[in-house]
């Protein structure tokens, strides 16, 4: 079975998001990006709507609380574009991530380091950024927008959403590869670039990262990368996190990495719980949507794969608990689990709207700034492509 999961990149989150106005097809030039990383595109990758998320961090010794902040919003930018439609149709998601800007990288290549390529494995996201550590640097900002034009598959689609958010706090203007040339690659390939000083507003502006930003029609912004992440608990929270140890118990790990992903899902939910059970609550948000999807190693979300047969399971392959059953047997036992995951999932939903009506009535709209200034960006470049929230 094909798989649509690729690597992420921190240092870059860049969001690709299919447009629904698809008999509006732009004339745009296109610049031939040279492909470095395989990205297989499935029946279902190639007739969906995706949001496509590149994020390009910088990973130097000051950077700790934007990794750290970076961590503890992942969930609630997740789910903030789970709500998005277009249309009736509600977009998938890929996330893509870079670090630069740290001496462990290999100067030769600019201090840059593809984390992740385009993935819909929100697991794998979550882990490769808890994986992310800063070490001193220098900030190559228009190096690492043409490395990740050129590395990433960005799909020949004139409709979609493209887009690029690189957040660091040194002059843009730094490295052998023009943050002008970089920035009109991108505008030339429809793809934007969103801007995120760490620092003082008018230090960014006079250190070019608003020129950045204007020059491939994106958005500038600043944040205090220092902040601490704010939560605001609510009176559902435990209840959904008692859902989501229910919801765990509907994944039926197969295949040669199952076992080890399904580990990793409990990985990642301690690394949620980490920060706080606020965290943790916004995780399991997003486990319940449309957007948390693993057909590479759990049968009940392999079923819905328009290729896969339950002929071409072999004995090995299974879980313990499938051994030796009849196909028919295989196909009740995932049909009953389906069942369990979706009321799960539906209780969850039902939660989170009463948890959010709490949340807007609680808490300041700036106490998140890295996830609110990308969510703010998302939504108004969205706006372009018909999506609605």
């Amino acid at each position: 079975m094909k798989t649509i999961f690729n690597s992420i990149v921190l240092g870059v989150i860049m969001i690709t998001c299919l447009s629904c106005n698809a008999n509006n097809k732009s004339n745009k030039a296109n610049v031939v990006l040279v492909e470095t990383i395989k990205h297989e595109t499935t029946e279902n990758e190639a007739n969906n709507q995706f949001i496509k998320v590149a994020l390009l961090l910088d990973t130097s010794n000051s950077m700790d609380g934007l990794i750290d902040q970076a961590k503890a919003q992942l969930w609630n930018i997740v789910n903030e574009l789970s709500y998005a439609k277009c249309g009736d149709e509600k977009p998938n998601l890929e996330i893509a991530l870079y670090e630069y800007g740290n001496d462990n990288l290999t100067g030769a290549e600019g201090h840059i380091r593809q984390v992740l390529a385009f993935s819909s494995d929100l697991d794998e996201i979550s882990k490769q950024l808890f994986s992310l550590t800063t070490n001193g640097g220098n900030e190559y900002c228009g190096q690492v927008i043409e490395t990740s034009l050129n590395q990433l598959n960005w799909g020949k689609n004139q409709d979609d959403l493209k887009l690029i958010f690189i957040a660091g706090n040194e002059p843009f203007t730094q490295g052998r590869v023009s943050y002008k040339f970089a920035a009109k690659l991108a505008h030339k390939n429809d793809v934007t670039v969103n801007t995120i000083f760490c620092g003082d507003y008018e230090q960014g502006i006079s250190t070019y990262w608003k020129d950045g930003a204007d020059l491939a029609h994106g958005d500038y912004m600043a944040i205090n990368h220092n902040k601490a992440t704010t939560y605001v608990s609510t009176p559902y929270d435990d209840q959904i996190l008692k859902l989501n140890q229910k919801l765990n118990k509907t994944y039926v790990a197969y295949g040669s990495v199952g076992e080890s992903k399904m580990t990793q899902q409990s990985l990642e939910d301690d690394n949620a719980r980490g920060y706080s059970s606020e965290n943790a609550v916004s995780r399991t948000v997003s486990k319940s949507s449309h957007l948390y999807k693993n057909a590479t190693w759990d049968l009940v979300d392999a079923e819905k794969e328009k290729d896969f047969k339950y002929e071409d399971l072999n004995e090995v392959d299974l879980p313990k608990e499938l051994k030796g059953k009849s196909k028919s047997e295989i196909k009740d036992y995932v049909s009953k689990k389906r069942s369990e995951r979706e009321s799960i999932q539906s209780e969850i939903q039902t939660l989170n709207q009463l948890r959010r009506k709490y949340i807007s009535k609680n808490q300041n709209d700036n106490d998140n700034k890295l996830e609110n200034a990308m969510i703010h960006a998302i939504k108004t470049q969205a706006k372009e492509k018909k999506y609605k929230w």
